[in-house]
C-alpha cells in the first residue's frame, strides 16, 4: 500500500513538474525601481491578489512542435486596485496556447501599493521590464524578440495601451537593456479603460492618479491623447451594454488610430456587458476569440 501511494505521489509530482508553470522574477534584487523596499507580502482575496510584493511573470509555452515565434504578455485587469490572475490572466494564456502562441501572465505591482514612491508609473514600469526581458531572452523561449505582443482587460486594457505609447523608459536598467525597446509589436484591448476623463472608469482613475489628480495628470494618462503612428498594431473588442467601461473608451482610442493610420481593428458587440472573455455569456459575444485569432494571423506575414 506504501508502495502504490508512493507511487502515485510521484506521478502527481512528475505531471506537476511538466505542466507546471515557470514563474520568472523580473527584477535583479534590490534593484526594483520605484521602491521603498518595504517588507510586503503577496495577498490574495477571493481569488484576486490585493497586495504583491513584487511582480511576477508566469510563462504558459505550448509544445515545441508546435510552437509559433508568436508570443504575448496577459495584463490581468481588476481597476488598479487587484488583479483577476487566473480569468483574465491563466485562462487566457491557456487558450492563446491552443494556438500555437506562447503566452506569459504578468502580475504587475498595484498603484495603491504602500511601498511604491509614484504610483502611476509602477505598474508601467513592471510591463515594460516584462517586455525587455522576453526580448532578451527570446531564444530561451523560442520565440521571435521582434512578434512580441500585450493583451488586457479592463484596467489592464490601460496598461495595454500605456506601453504601447508612452515611449519613455521607465525602468532604469543598465549596460545592454538599455538598448532593447519597451514599446509591444501588437496589442489586443479587451474592454479597455482608456479615457480618465468624462468616460472614466473612476476606481481605475483614483487608483492609478489618485482621488485628486490634476486636470493634466488625468489627460497625460488618458491614452487616446498618447496614440500616434508609430502605435502598434492594436484590436480592441467591446460591448456596446458594457456599464462599468463604458464603450466610449474604446472608440476614442479607435478613432485617433485611424487618424493617424495605426494598423487595427474595432469590434463592438451589442451584449456582453463588462465580461468579454473565456466564457461567454452568448455565442455572439463568444466569436471575439476567433476573430482576434484570424487578425493575429496577419501579422508579420512576411516574417
Amino acid at each position: 500500500m506504501r508502495i502504490k501511494k508512493f507511487g502515485l505521489l510521484f506521478l502527481i509530482l512528475f505531471v506537476n513538474s511538466i505542466f507546471g508553470q515557470e514563474k520568472i522574477t523580473l527584477w535583479p534584487k534590490g534593484q526594483m525601481p520605484n521602491s521603498k523596499g518595504l517588507p510586503l507580502k503577496t495577498e490574495e482575496k477571493d481569488g484576486r491578489i490585493v497586495q504583491i510584493k513584487e511582480p511576477e511573470l508566469f510563462s504558459f509555452l505550448p509544445p515545441k512542435e508546435d510552437r509559433k515565434p508568436m508570443a504575448v504578455i496577459i495584463i490581468p485587469g481588476g481597476g488598479y486596485y487587484k488583479l483577476t490572475y487566473d480569468l483574465n490572466g491563466f485562462q487566457i494564456a491557456k487558450w492563446f496556447n491552443t494556438l500555437g502562441i506562447s503566452a506569459f501572465v504578468l502580475n504587475y505591482r498595484l498603484p495603491i501599493s504602500p511601498d511604491v514612491k509614484q504610483r502611476e508609473i509602477a505598474p508601467l514600469q513592471d510591463i515594460q521590464v516584462a517586455i525587455k526581458y522576453l526580448r532578451k531572452n527570446a531564444v530561451q523561449y523560442g520565440i521571435s524578440p521582434d512578434q512580441i505582443g500585450v493583451i488586457g482587460t479592463s484596467a489592464g486594457g490601460h496598461l495595454a495601451a500605456s506601453v504601447s505609447n508612452i515611449t519613455t523608459d521607465y525602468t532604469e536598467l543598465k549596460d545592454d537593456w538599455t538598448s532593447i525597446s519597451t514599446i509591444p509589436n501588437f496589442a489586443i484591448l479587451v474592454s479597455p479603460v482608456i479615457d480618465l476623463g468624462e468616460f472614466a472608469h473612476i476606481g481605475s482613475r483614483n487608483s492609478l492618479l489618485g482621488e485628486n489628480a490634476s486636470k493634466e495628470k488625468i489627460a497625460e494618462y488618458s491614452m487616446q491623447n498618447r496614440v500616434t503612428d508609430r502605435t502598434p498594431p492594436t484590436i480592441l473588442f467591446h460591448a456596446q451594454n458594457d456599464k462599468t467601461v463604458p464603450v466610449m473608451n474604446s472608440l476614442l482610442y479607435y478613432q485617433v488610430m485611424t487618424k493617424n493610420k495605426v494598423k487595427g481593428a474595432l469590434f463592438i458587440f451589442p451584449e456582453g456587458e463588462h465580461k468579454i472573455g473565456i466564457t461567454n455569456k452568448s455565442e455572439l459575444t463568444d466569436n471575439w476569440k476567433k476573430l482576434c485569432s484570424d487578425w493575429l494571423k496577419t501579422l508579420f506575414q512576411n516574417k
